[in-house]
Parts: C-alpha cells; structure tokens; sequence
C-alpha cells in the first residue's frame, strides 16, 4: 500500500499532469494499494474549482482507504519537525503530517515533491 500525496493527486486529476506521475498513481489504484489521509482529503478539497472535481473526489472517497490520523502520528510528525529543524531543513507542516502517517503506518509515499525524500529518512 501506497498514500498517495496531494502533489500526485494534482497531477493524476489534471489533464496536462505529468504522465509518469499519473501512470504511478493509476497502477496504485487499479492494483488497490492506493491510500490517502485526511490532511490529503482535505488539500484536495481546498482545490476544488468545479462541480466535476467534486463529483470526483466524492467517487475516490468511495474506493479509496484512509489512513487515521491518531495521537501516535500528531507525535510522530511533532518529532519530525524536530529533526528537521535540528538539521537545519523545513517543510510545509502538512507535508510533515502526511510523511509522518506514512511512516508510522510503514506504507510507501507516492509523491512528486523533492522534500518527501529526505522526510522520509530525517
């Protein structure tokens, strides 16, 4: 299982995303190993522009698992800031809490943004 990060979710929903990218997230969802969180539910709903992006998301929630963000991964993603900060690296914070998620369910993270890969290792 893979989530899925809001920077691929942009790219699979739009026409002029990058193929690579949505050719990634098409083999998560039709193998069923494609997994969100509700800080990614909630970046893509502060996007929607349109009645079709709505109808969308509202299909994805129907077939897509979420991962629960619990105590546990508030304070796995307070720890990561932490050792972020001690090396000198930021992050947007929603980026902390969806790679804290990932990390702490041990699931892979779907992305097309360069600073998941050294979250993924601080």
């Amino acid at each position: 299982m893979k989530l899925i990060d809001t920077s691929s979710w942009i790219h699979a929903l739009r026409r002029q995303g990058s193929v690579e990218v949505r050719d990634r997230v098409k083999a998560l969802l039709d193998a069923g190993e494609a997994a969100w969180c509700s800080m990614v539910r909630l970046e893509l709903w502060n996007g929607v522009g349109s009645e079709k992006d709505r109808k969308i998301l509202l299909a994805l929630e129907d077939v897509i698992p979420e991962l629960p963000v619990t105590d546990e991964i508030w304070q796995a993603a307070y720890d990561l800031a932490d050792r972020c900060r001690r090396t000198g690296k930021t992050a947007p914070v929603q980026d902390i809490l969806i790679a804290a998620c990932a990390r702490t369910y041990r699931v892979g993270l779907e992305h097309d943004d360069r600073h998941y890969d050294w979250l993924m290792t601080v």
